[in-house]
């Protein structure tokens, strides 16, 4: 049985929802206080999360749909991340703690798009 094939539209949409996360870290960057919070509160990033949802009923049984998975995970992860870190911040001891969390999830959010995209761009499945 040969695998199923995505649809033409499920990859585009995969490719603008990685863009997208891309260009919130970005701006975090270049503007926002933290990439996370940026990541997790731009426009662009909350587009992508919606866009996700949508559209991976379109991938479906297909590869592609591992993408939209990873890509649905990695931002609700960071949230979870982030409430944690933050919770760590908010206490004395905990705050050394809760800023060197903050670092790795900002540098696990660059691997994260940055591989999911080299992935689809190779047109091959994320593992989770």
């Amino acid at each position: 049985m040969q695998p199923v094939q995505p649809l033409p539209s499920a990859l585009t949409a995969a490719h603008a929802v990685y863009a997208l996360h891309s260009l919130a870290i970005l701006l975090g960057i270049v503007g926002a206080p933290t990439v996370i919070g940026s990541f997790l509160g731009s426009v662009p990033s909350i587009a992508a999360l919606v866009l996700s949802y949508v559209k991976r009923g379109d991938a479906r049984g297909s590869w592609a749909a591992s993408h939209y998975r990873w890509a649905i995970r990695t931002f609700w992860f960071a949230l979870l991340w982030l409430i944690i870190a933050l919770l760590l911040i908010f206490t004395l001891i905990g705050a050394p703690f809760g800023f060197a969390l903050m670092i790795i999830i900002t540098v696990w959010l660059v691997y994260r798009i940055g591989r999911g995209w080299l992935r689809l761009l190779d047109r091959r499945p994320m593992y989770i």
